[in-house]
Parts: C-alpha cells; structure tokens; sequence
C-alpha cells in the first residue's frame, strides 16, 4: 500500500542525516543515498498508480490520507490531506529525476557542503508537499516551503551578481506567493460545505459553483500569483538572472522543478476550481503566453552567455505551459502538462552540461569557447542533444510536447486562437537559430585556448546524471503514449468541470 506522507519524510529523514554527517564525504553520499530512496519510491508510485488505474480504480484521486492539522470550529479548517492523479505522479518523478541528478552534479562542491545539500533537500521536500497535496493551504505552505532555499543556495553559493538576483528571485516569487494567498483566502470564504463551514478541500470546491463575481476576482490573483513561478509575462525577469546567478543544481531545480509548479498551480487552482472565469479570461492568458514563447525566443537569440541563453530559453518554453492551458482544450491541456515534464528534463540536462562546461573552461561565453567536441566529447554531446530537444527534434520529448501543444490550440477554431497558434509556432524557427549558433560556436571549429586541450571528459556522477536524464527525453520522444495514458484521464477531469464551466 502506497502511504505519500513517505515522500516527505524521505527528504525529512535525509535533510537531519545530513546535518549529522561528521565530514563533507559521508554529506554527498548520505544526500546521494537519499535521493536513490526518493527516486525509488517514486518509481513504485508510478507503477503501482498505473496498475491500479489498469485494474479499474478510477477515482479521481489515489492514496488519499486526511487528518486534521489546524481547526477552529466554524471560523478555521486547514487539513493535511493528500493524494494523487496522473499528472501530480508524472510531476513527482520528475521531481525524483532532477533531484537525484542535480545531487550527482553537484559532487565536487566544497565550500560549505553540508549547508548545500541540506538546502537542496529541502527543496525537494517543498516540491513533494506542493504536489501530493490536496488542501490548498497546506499546498501554500509548501510551495512556501521552496522559496527561501533558493534564496540561499543563489545567494550564497551563486556566481555574477548573485546577491541582486538572489534578492530579486525571493521579492518576485514572494510577491506571486501573496497573490496566491489573497485568492486562497478570498476562496476560502466564497466555498461552505454541507455543514456550513468553509473549506480549503481541492476536491470538494471542485463540486461546488463558486459565484461568477468572485471567480472574476479570484481567478487572474491565482493565475497570475502562480503564474509568476513559472515565469509568465510580464512577470518573467527573476528568471534570467536567477538561472545565471545560481549554482548548477540550483539552476537546475530551478527550471526543472519550480518552474512547474507555478504551471500546476495554474492548472490544478486556478483553472479546474474557477471554469467560468478560465473560459472569461483565455484570451489574456493566450496573449500574455503567446508574447512569452515570442519575446522570450527572440531575447534568447541576443544572449552571448549560455546560462543566460537556457534561462531566456526556458521563459519561452515554459510560455508554452500557459498557452495550452489558455487554450482550455483537451489535447492543449494535455500537451501543457507533457511540456512540463518534457522541459524539466530537458532543461536540467542543458543546465547540468553547462554546468559541466563552465567548472572545466571558468566561462560561459560562447565567444570565448570552440573545438570542445575534440576534448570533452561526452559533455558536449550531452549538450548537443539537450539543444536538439530544445528546438523540437523528431524522437526528443521537445518535439513530442510542443507538438501536441499546438494541435490542442489548432482544435479551436476562431481567427484569434489560430494566429496566436501560428506565432507561437514560428518561435520553433528562432529556437533553432540561437540552439544551432550557441552549439556550434562551442562544440565546432579551431581549439581557442590552449588549455582546452588538458581537460578531462566527464567523471562518473556527470555521465550518470546526464544519462538518466537521457532516458527520460529519450522515453518521452521515442515512446510518448505511456505518459498520455497517465495523465489523460486526469485531463479529461479537468475538461469535464470546464464544460460544466462553460454551460453554467
């Protein structure tokens, strides 16, 4: 039996362990030893969610536990209460894969090791919380959870101005947080139960018809509170810098992780509670996200940074999250939800090999680099292949992700929704400009600095991380339909309470 309170104790339990660790070794291997345990039983939610499913459990959610965390009759109800569908298992594993790379990345950190991996712990436990939780104060205070540590870990540990983007990263997200709260709260006092008392419950709001006036109010506060973690427009610009500023692992749980779960928050909150006030503000949501994929592609083509260039490069295509959420159709929403698995693996293997690059070579400027495919012929291929998922190569899960995105967007038929569909689609065009220039400016041609030609090639935690983060493109690309049949039951929830919306 599945208990998901396990997903938080695991990174609980490994956090206090590293803070126990006597010396910097046992530190990385206890965090390492951890994050196998979390991959792990992520995998055998997975699989034992999808035997379930093809056993005929068709609830909507699995493995629910509730209990009763803080209450004052009549006035206050917050709950732990958990469970999972299709897309928050998809979303936890993705979490299990980033973390447990992103630990194996970071191997050779020395300054302050302890305070490192105990920070990036608890990242991941914030992660997990927000994503099994089904009573949306408890999911607030974990995704609360996951701002400070990011804070820290750019701030103290980051590179470049890290103080300023440190302190710009945690003012943003902060801002988006209070947002948030405002339309929790505002929520809170609009739903009642059978009972009279008001309720955080996720699944009973979902029964319950919120008055147009207050979804109205509520719905752009949430949309856009959560919609400032995953890097919305105009809301963007703690991205690039906090991408740029932050250490390897930082950057990559960053995109990977955190930048989801303002995408889930948009789709599971936002959208499936408030139908009426989804279907009234669509239009600003495709505007907002259609001049992300655009804006965000063409400042990515004037980046002479990698870092920088993936940051910029992420705030484009995570644009693509909301816009098959703004599309409000079955398959967009299902592309939506694949784009976020596809791009947290995708972008923290671009991350990680830049990463790579930049510990051997002590630059990220593509003007400073050339001839590396000559002396670290794995690293660069790793980053070869993270750019061709990126710019949607056939058989990458890039491809498979935006692909469905954009048939979503074309299934609706007005003029308005297949011109924003054809601008985002032509950012396709400007990806592969500054991929293909970034990459071969690197890999390709005359060795620039003598010292290039002394490096080492990978060491074992690099081409582990790197790999298993291959697969799971590499799974998605080649073979997507085990990942559509997770999450499309679940999809198709959300589509039904969107048509109730949209009858009502």
């Amino acid at each position: 039996m599945i208990n998901l309170s396990i997903l938080i104790l695991i990174p609980l339990i490994t956090a206090v362990l590293v803070l126990l660790s006597q010396n910097a070794k046992q530190v990385k291997w206890v965090a390492l030893l951890g994050s196998l345990v979390q991959l792990g039983y992520s995998s055998l939610l997975m699989k034992t969610f999808m035997a379930d499913r093809a056993a005929g459990n068709t609830a909507q959610m699995l493995y629910q536990s509730k209990t009763t965390w803080f209450g004052v009759p009549n006035v206050l109800q917050i709950d732990y209460f958990v469970g999972v569908d299709g897309i928050s298992v998809a979303m936890i594993m993705l979490t299990a894969i980033v973390v447990f790379t992103g630990i194996l990345i970071s191997w050779n950190v020395e300054r302050m090791t302890k305070e490192f991996f105990f920070l990036l712990v608890l990242l991941s436990l914030g992660a997990y919380g927000f994503f099994i939780s089904l009573d949306l104060f408890a999911m607030f205070f974990f995704l609360e959870v996951a701002v400070i540590p990011k804070f820290l870990l750019i701030g103290i540990w980051g590179s470049g101005k890290k103080e300023y983007s440190a302190m710009k990263l945690a003012l943003m997200l902060m801002g988006g947080s209070a947002l948030v709260l405002i339309g929790l709260i505002g929520l809170y006092y609009n739903t009642q139960t059978l009972g009279g008392q008001h309720t955080y419950d996720l699944m009973q709001i979902a029964k319950m018809h919120i008055p147009i006036e207050t979804q109205r109010i509520v719905f752009p506060l949430m949309f856009l509170g959560f919609g400032v973690f995953t890097a919305i427009f105009p809301f963007h610009t703690w991205a690039p810098d906090g991408h740029s500023s932050a250490p390897t692992a930082a950057s990559m749980f960053l995109a990977g992780i955190s930048m989801k779960l303002g995408g889930y928050g948009c789709l599971r909150v936002a959208t499936y509670l408030m139908p009426e006030a989804a279907h009234e503000y669509s239009m600003y949501i495709i505007v907002l996200s259609t001049i992300a994929i655009i804006y965000g592609a063409f400042a990515t083509l004037m980046q002479k940074d990698l870092k920088y260039i993936n940051a910029y490069s992420s705030v484009s295509h995570c644009g693509f999250v909301i816009f098959g959420i703004g599309m409000l159709t079955k398959t967009s929403v299902n592309g939506a939800v694949m784009q976020m698995v596809s791009h947290g693996l995708m972008t923290a293997l671009f991350f990680g090999a830049i990463g790579m690059i930049y510990e051997r070579t002590h630059t990220r400027l593509v003007a400073q680099l050339g001839g590396l495919l000559k002396t670290i012929p794995f690293i660069i291929t790793i980053f070869t292949l993270a750019g061709l998922c990126s710019l949607g190569l056939p058989g990458l899960s890039g491809f498979v992700a935006e692909m469905t995105v954009f048939m979503g967007a074309w299934q609706n038929p007005d003029t308005f929704s297949r011109v924003a569909t054809v601008l985002a689609c032509s950012s396709i065009v400007v990806t592969a400009v500054y991929i293909l220039r970034a990459v071969g400016a690197s890999a390709m041609g005359p060795i620039k600095n003598e010292h290039y030609l002394h490096f080492k090639d990978a060491a074992w935690n690099e081409r582990l991380a790197s790999l298993t983060l291959m697969l799971g493109i590499l799974a998605i690309g080649i073979y997507p339909f085990w990942l559509t049949n997770l999450i499309a039951p679940d999809t198709q929830i959300i589509m039904e309470n969107l048509t109730r919306g949209l009858i009502k």
